[in-house]
């Protein structure tokens, strides 16, 4: 049910509506119900004031003439009293009961109560204050018989002072079991138009929600086709209302999402058929020129300085333009899918150290590597199922940007294995980065300083190339990085071949970063 209710809006507000509806409808029913059970106890209470006053009336005139007949017609009087009938017939169920108050002066002395009335039906607190007031009073009480029936019932008592034979207690009761029927009626039949008209309210909700969000619906149903890659997917339009608006819409985001992603993808294929055909293209020629200017530069000490020097750089600038194709041309093997590894077991560790002479052959060592090392102080090899001039690729790359943005301060290079993964951590302290930039540092072609008489960056290939390295090794290559603070990137491959990364040997945030709060 709590799954349903996250996961359907129907079903979520069709609840919410019956809940809110339940409560209203309770507290409506409660008050139409109070209302209606006052108004039936207190007609039956007027009307049964109004016969007691009539009751007391005629006793009182009963008791005045008996006072002058003999005991046996005393006797009868009584009985007439306790048995006189009520003067309507709604009145049936009233019971009548009278007592001498003591030391009055009572001539002659009635007492007796209806229908084996019991005497315990009129509290002892309630008799002290009739006894107390001259006017009548009245509680709620169980009318309770000698043969052990009872009921819920009204008692009215009042005074009687008749002068010329004492006072009275009289007591006039009223079953209300007939008001209890009725209103035992209308309580059952508030609870069960409660109940019918909370469920019409979810049943007309339901169906009303239903009608609104099915469109909402099929609109997200289609929206996933399309991310999918399905673009000839529409939403059905019917009429011209609201839904229908937004039907008419979301079919038009549709085709122009259509022939957006179109115009993109031809242009991504021009792009790369073209960086595909310029790098082959231009290969020929590259290698003619290098012939040449390697023949130059064999013969460099027989030329004027002038002539020496453009040896030099000529050659230099020929090599840079081949990494350039070379570069070029694993984008396109990339793109066209058809880049393919050459595994086997290599020693992690002396990849490494081989890049950093590459990168810097200096001998002041800027670059320092740290590696697990066994109990004799020597480096243990850590063996991994890699491609061997790829891994080499991300290392030198990874170690010739940490170069490029050094500012003079120390660069650390950390090999950790685990059981299942290896892992390559470089970590500079120069310029660093902000997360704007942390987004694109793996973007084709985009450089840390976009100028064209730029001091840092290449050509913007190298951080690209190496995580798509990374990926063919089922590998991750990840990026740190806080302004002024350094940059530290973490290559993490599996040990062997076919496998899954499940951890993390090297943590991407240093400590001392993580324990700044950086």
């Amino acid at each position: 049910m709590l799954q349903r209710l996250r996961s359907s809006l129907v079903v979520r507000v069709t609840f919410l509506i019956v809940t809110l509806s339940i409560v209203v409808i309770g507290l409506v029913g409660s008050a139409l119900y109070n209302q209606l059970s006052n108004g039936v106890f207190k007609e039956k209470l007027n009307l049964s004031l109004a016969d007691a006053s009539s009751s007391a009336s005629s006793t009182a005139f009963q008791i005045a003439l008996s006072q002058f007949q003999d005991a046996p017609t005393s006797k009868v009087i009584l009985a007439d009293i306790l048995s006189s009938p009520s003067s309507s017939a709604d009145y049936s169920g009233r019971e009548t009961a009278i007592f001498p108050i003591p030391n009055s002066g009572s001539n002659p002395s009635y007492r007796g109560t209806s229908n084996q009335l019991m005497e315990s039906s009129i509290p002892a607190d309630f008799r002290k204050l009739v006894r107390k007031s001259k006017n009548p009073h009245w509680i709620r009480t169980n009318i309770n018989y000698i043969g052990g029936s009872s009921e819920k019932g009204l008692v009215i008592g009042q005074l009687l002072d008749v002068s010329t034979a004492g006072k009275y207690e009289i007591y006039t009761l009223f079953s209300l079991n007939q008001q209890s029927q009725t209103i035992a009626l209308i309580r059952n039949s508030l609870w069960l138009t409660g109940l019918a008209l909370t469920l019409l309210i979810g049943l007309i909700a339901w169906l009303v929600l239903r009608q609104l969000i099915a469109p909402v619906r099929e609109a997200a149903r289609i929206a996933e086709e399309l991310t999918a890659g399905d673009l000839e997917q529409r939403m059905e339009v019917n009429g011209e209302d609201e839904i229908a608006r937004l039907g008419y819409a979301f079919n038009e985001m549709a085709a122009s999402l259509k022939q957006q992603i179109l115009r993109l993808e031809n242009l991504s294929r021009l792009q790369q058929r073209f960086v595909s055909d310029v790098s082959h293209e231009l290969r020929t020629p590259l290698t003619t020129m290098r012939m040449a200017a390697q023949v130059l530069f064999d013969a460099k000490k027989e030329f004027e300085p002038a002539l020496y020097r453009s040896a030099e750089l000529l050659l230099s600038q020929i090599e840079r333009f081949e990494g350039l194709l070379t570069d070029l041309l694993e984008v396109s093997r990339f793109d066209a899918e058809a880049a393919v590894m050459e595994l086997a077991k290599v020693d992690l560790v002396e990849l490494v150290k081989e890049a950093v002479d590459y990168v810097h052959p200096s001998l002041e060592r800027i670059i320092t590597v740290e590696v697990k090392k066994s109990d004799a102080g020597v480096e243990v090899p850590i063996w991994v199922d890699a491609d061997k001039r790829r891994i080499n690729r991300i290392l030198r790359n990874l170690l010739t940007n940490a170069l490029d943005h050094h500012e003079g301060k120390p660069i650390e290079v950390s090999v950790v294995e685990t059981d299942n993964e290896v892992a390559v951590g470089v970590r500079d302290h120069g310029i660093g980065f902000n997360q704007k930039e942390r987004a694109m540092l793996f973007d084709r072609f985009w450089r840390a300083d976009p100028s064209r008489a730029r001091t840092r960056g290449g050509t913007g290939l190298g951080l690209s190339i190496s995580l798509e390295d990374a990926k063919l090794h089922q590998g991750t290559l990840e990026a740190w990085g806080v302004p002024g603070q350094g940059a530290n990137f973490v290559l993490t491959l599996p040990k062997y071949a076919g496998g899954i990364i499940k951890s993390h040997p090297i943590e991407l945030i240093p400590n001392s970063m993580r324990a700044s709060g950086l």
